[in-house]
């Protein structure tokens, strides 16, 4: 079949971006919108992806480009992963959004671009806020937990590890889990004092510049102090733009290739070597179920030749005695509604339209925890579809990372390790100007 013959009157570089694709492939079998979870839902503008491939063969570009409905696509993934033609559809979408005007990307996102890029995280969360809640949560937990301490900048770390700024903002507690971990582990970690955000915003709003820069600096931290490995950050939007990022990066210069690990398989790796020990028992009479995250799985799986479906499965097999699994499952697992930046944008009622086939999944399992491995996954699953579908949504939702820390059986510090780690402690908040209060 014939390459489709692009608007001669197309700027070229969408001409040249749009003629990656042979939109003339397009069946128009209606194959895509029968899995995408934004087919008919309110706010669409009577679009759907199959009418917009059909636009854009025809050359209404900007007409795409001015819609809601690139905004609106959670950049799930079924509509590839379902298309006879393998069309990419999310990233046509992306590209969409990619030629929108800054100055008209809706919401709050574009300023969240704009505030990481400028402050090093989404929120602009000042360096000394950021350090005074690092050391005070981390003398808090020390009380629990013999020898913690938040280490920032640590040279020559084994882990490099980068918090979520909507955690440090306001769900503090949320960053607990990971810090329980490290410790039971007895994990040689570090999180950043510049930098340090793990989301990429710059993902959801089609800036490719800012997903590129956002992954060179974490590359940049990795050289910089010498650390062995980075764990791909929580968010799904977070680690697969890192990812694409990096790609870039290694692609630029052989050089910026740098040793990461995901999440999934770090957990994997200590419970399978025996550095931390979990019970069971503390979640008996309690049914679980676990979300596929888009872009964990599907699209991970699609872009990067590896999505994670059984190693959540199997860490959550070694917390608990009932697990079920919800249907469609894995590569066809549907999405919760909020991806692609529909957690932060002004969509949220559509959202929630988006998010109704995981509610009917999460009901038929009979679960009674949602797990999840992504934080927009997880505020929607928590927070808005129980808003807009109260009778259904009877569940909890945990962290991957929080279940593990619920069962985790921690050994106490020998006093010695406690020593030596209350004096790093004390050489870092000295170094980084922190003025410690104190012990009564």
């Amino acid at each position: 079949m014939e390459q489709a013959v692009l608007n001669p009157m197309l700027k070229n570089d969408v001409k040249d971006y749009l003629s990656k694709f042979n939109l003339s492939l397009c069946l128009t079998c209606g194959t895509c919108i029968n899995g995408c979870p934004v087919t008919g839902g309110e706010g669409a503008e009577g679009l759907d992806a199959r009418k917009v491939l059909r636009m854009l063969a025809y050359g209404m570009v900007d007409e795409v480009v001015q819609s809601k409905f690139p905004w609106l696509c959670t950049g799930c993934g079924r509509c590839v992963h379902a298309c006879p033609m393998g069309i990419d559809i999310v990233g046509i979408m992306g590209h969409m959004k990619h030629l929108r005007p800054r100055d008209q990307v809706p919401g709050i996102l574009h300023k969240g671009v704009e505030n990481v890029l400028n402050t090093g995280n989404n929120m602009a969360i000042p360096k000394e806020d950021y350090f005074f809640l690092m050391s005070d949560m981390g003398r808090e937990l020390a009380g629990e937990l013999p020898g913690f301490y938040v280490p920032i900048d640590k040279d020559e770390a084994k882990i490099l590890f980068f918090p979520n700024s909507k955690e440090v903002f306001s769900d503090n507690d949320d960053m607990i889990w990971w810090w329980k971990i490290f410790y039971a582990a007895k994990e040689d970690w570090t999180i950043p004092s510049e930098n340090w955000e793990a989301v990429d915003w710059g993902l959801f709003t089609g800036n490719y510049e800012a997903t590129k820069i956002l992954a060179q600096r974490k590359i940049q931290f990795m050289k910089q102090h010498r650390i062995d490995r980075m764990i791909m950050p929580d968010c799904g939007g977070g680690s697969y733009g890192c990812r694409k990022g990096m790609k870039e990066c290694v692609l630029e210069d052989p050089n910026n290739q740098i040793n990461h690990i995901y999440l999934y398989d770090y957990l994997k790796e200590i419970i399978e070597t025996g550095r931390i020990k979990l019970d069971k028992s503390v979640h008996a009479g309690k049914v679980f179920t676990w979300h596929d995250s888009c872009k964990h799985g599907r699209e991970l799986e699609r872009n990067f030749g590896k999505g994670y479906f059984d190693e959540p499965r199997w860490i959550i097999e070694q917390c608990v005695d009932h697990f079920v699994d919800m249907q469609p499952t894995r590569m066809n697992n549907y999405c919760c509604g909020a991806g692609g930046g529909n957690w932060p944008m002004p969509y949220e009622k559509e959202s929630a339209y988006y998010g109704r086939h995981k509610v009917r999944q999460i009901k038929d399992a009979g679960a009674n925890v949602v797990v999840v491995g992504c934080s927009n996954c997880h505020d929607q699953l928590m927070k808005r579809l129980p808003k807009y579908h109260p009778e259904d949504c009877k569940y909890e939702v945990k962290y991957l990372w929080e279940l593990v820390a619920d069962s985790l059986v921690i050994e106490p510090w020998s006093d010695e390790e406690v020593a030596r780690a209350e004096e790093e402690a004390k050489a870092q908040w000295e170094r980084l100007g922190v003025e410690m209060e104190d012990e009564e």
